[in-house]
């Protein structure tokens, strides 16, 4: 279990961090999600023991992550850090690189972690090739398997497809976070990306202002985003007043509505006028005007330029979200 106990943190002076508490357990994956320049790889960095923290412990089980104030080499060999900076060396080939910290008194078992996780990062074919010759994204994926082939207790990723194709990200996710669940690897990403989030992660926390400002299960933070910001972090997302919604309503209180859960309507509901359509694949993002204020909704065509439509909320989002 890792636990990150009170911690603050502050760049010249200037606070980044504030207050930052949470728990992983074993083999959960918890997303820390926030706008850029919120905290979210200094607090990896911190976690790692790259940097010294001003207040505030960490803990892995019994063990004691400390800063460079005490240790001249960071990072725990129970732990694993991957940021932005691949690390890579180059001019070694791909196969070289992963199996770089594996014991070469087992030449069998190195061999076969080597392929296992060649495969996982989908660079068989690539293992004879050296990293100064791959894509930014094919290093990567090289970094990946790296981090990984010593079977951290604990794995720290920063943004870990960032350089990688869509084409191959998404079955990358897949296979990533597959294998972390099997060996039970704990993880902790930081992300801008939902896609990395909504359909593995366990847990999600949320920072702003140097704070966290939610942390719950994955599903149940979707559904029951508490603020605007929180909602855009996972999809298009509007505050709109409860007496727009439902005009008898006696109350200005506001409810969060995700595009897609508006439903059209010819004959009645929230009356918009339409500004744009935005193409998206499977659907239409249209964005209407009501009152000067521009509100984002989905459908499965898009709809006439200053044409009018209607918008309805159904009740059950209305109650929960005002529950």
């Amino acid at each position: 279990m890792l636990e990150v106990n009170n911690i603050s943190f502050s760049y010249n002076g200037k606070p980044v961090l504030k207050d930052i508490n949470f728990k992983i357990d074993e083999g959960e994956y918890l997303a820390i999600l926030g706008e850029s320049g919120c905290g979210k790889s200094t607090l990896l960095k911190i976690i790692y023991g790259l940097l010294q923290i001003e207040e505030g412990t960490v803990f892995w089980k019994e063990n004691q992550v400390l800063g460079p104030d005490y240790n001249l080499v960071p990072g725990e060999k129970y732990m694993k850090f991957l940021s932005q900076d691949f690390d890579l060396m180059p001019f070694i080939t791909v196969e070289e690189n992963v199996s770089q910290f594996l014991s070469v008194f087992y030449p069998k078992e190195l061999q076969e972690r080597t392929a296992e996780l060649l495969e996982m990062i989908e660079m068989t074919s690539f293992a004879k090739t050296k990293v100064k010759n791959l894509s930014g994204g094919q290093q990567q994926r090289v970094a990946l398997a790296r981090v990984l082939a010593q079977e951290p207790e604990i794995l720290l990723l920063d943004e870990p497809f960032s350089h990688i194709d869509n084409f191959k990200k998404n079955n990358l996710r897949r296979n990533l976070f597959t294998y972390l669940k099997k060996k039970k690897i704990s993880c902790i990403v930081a992300t801008h990306d939902q896609q990395e989030v909504l359909p593995f992660a366990d847990r999600v926390i949320v920072i702003k202002d140097q704070e966290i400002v939610a942390d719950n299960e994955t599903q149940t933070l979707f559904k029951n985003p508490k603020s605007l910001y929180i909602a855009s972090l996972f999809a298009e997302a509007n505050i709109i007043p409860l007496d727009v919604i439902k005009e008898y309503a006696k109350t200005k209180e506001q409810i969060i509505v995700y595009a897609h859960e508006f439903k059209v309507s010819k004959t009645s509901g929230i009356e918009v006028s339409i500004k744009s359509n935005y193409f998206m694949g499977s659907h239409f993002l249209i964005e209407g005007v009501i009152g000067g204020q521009s509100i984002f909704f989905t459908n499965e065509k898009g709809l006439d330029i200053d044409s009018t439509t209607y918008l309805n909320v159904p009740l059950d989002i209305i109650n929960k979200r005002l529950a």
